[in-house]
């Protein structure tokens, strides 16, 4: 398995590696991301599990048994439940949001998938969104997941996002742009 040295060398990639190459032994990374998803959609809406995640002082015990809790409610596999209670153990349920991100791009990358992120001023149609992802994954020559979302200030065309490299394509650049030129 290759995985990035970039998504290695974090403490976060280190911890989603070592998730992946274990979901991957028992053949069930799809259910380990399909878990932290539901976990990262968890996070995003309970203040209480972010506090939870992230509070020194909350012993280890508290935050293991707070986390498996909330794993038994969510219906987290049983890898998944374990990876939750190694993280409490650790003192790392504060990284878990960086967690999340890595191992998706580790299990994006064995698929051949390319995350991009796709901003607009106005919400796409599914149909331009498709248009979208038929061009990006041509030009990319691997499946681009897109994941998009509003952003008013940009007034109009788009900004895709794929890796490291940006694609502006946004009315406010080319105003900005072109207000820098007329200054001289």
């Amino acid at each position: 398995m290759d995985i990035s040295a970039g998504i290695q060398a974090s403490l976060a990639g280190r911890y989603a590696s070592a998730l992946f190459e274990l979901a991957a032994e028992g053949g069930i990374v799809t259910s380990v991301e399909s878990d932290l998803e539901t976990l990262d959609a968890a996070l995003a809406e309970s203040a209480e599990l972010r506090e939870v995640a992230s509070n020194p002082q909350l012993s280890r015990k508290a935050q293991g048994e707070a986390i498996a809790a909330v794993a038994a409610h969510l219906g987290l596999s049983e890898l998944t439940g374990n990876f939750l209670g190694v993280l409490a153990g650790n003192r790392r349920l504060s990284a878990l949001g960086d967690m999340i991100r890595a191992f998706r791009a580790i299990a994006a990358a064995q698929r051949g998938e390319v995350s991009a992120e796709v901003a607009s001023a106005h919400a796409l149609s599914d149909e331009q969104l498709a248009q979208l992802k038929d061009r990006l994954t041509a030009s990319q020559g691997r499946t681009v997941k897109l994941k998009s979302s509003v952003d008013p200030d940009l007034l109009g065309g788009l900004v895709v996002t794929i890796g490291s490299q940006r694609i502006d394509g946004s009315i406010r650049t080319r105003l900005n742009t072109l207000a820098k030129a007329m200054k001289g």
